[in-house]
């Protein structure tokens, strides 16, 4: 059954949409484009407790841009056990270095493209709406 996120992680989630960091801004251009070709990427999704950078639900792919932050052990160790608790949910964690964005982010672009062709989509679900309209967050 699903079971609705907390307000507060809702509001961060608003809150990180309405500003977004420089690599988010410059990949969610790129996403968009893909959007055009038929996928559906949202942005800063509140999900089972987290929230997702990138996530596209209908193939199950999270896409996650990390800082120098996520470099430190505690954080390291944070991010696997959300990628640990996102993949017991059937998703895919892809994550890519903001430097990897400002090095090739036709590179990037080109990962997450394959990853989303390996992956069948599954079939809709109204569990992955945040908004009452179900469109959720764009």
């Amino acid at each position: 059954m699903f079971k609705r996120e907390r307000p507060e992680t809702v509001a961060r989630a608003r809150e990180l949409r309405s500003a977004p960091a420089d690599h988010e801004r410059k990949l969610w251009r790129h996403l968009r484009e893909l959007n055009k070709n038929g996928y559906h990427f949202r942005r800063q999704v509140p999900f089972r407790g987290y929230i997702l950078d990138f996530v596209e639900h209908s193939h199950r792919l999270i896409v996650e841009l990390d800082g120098s932050q996520h470099g430190l052990e505690e954080n390291h160790a944070y991010d696997a056990r959300r990628d640990a608790v996102l993949s017991e949910q059937g998703y895919l964690v892809v994550r890519f270095w903001n430097r990897e964005l400002d090095e090739d982010i036709q590179l990037v672009v080109e990962r997450i493209l394959h990853e989303l062709q390996e992956r069948p989509p599954t079939r809709k679900s109204s569990a992955f709406s945040t908004s009452p309209q179900g469109g959720g967050a764009r």
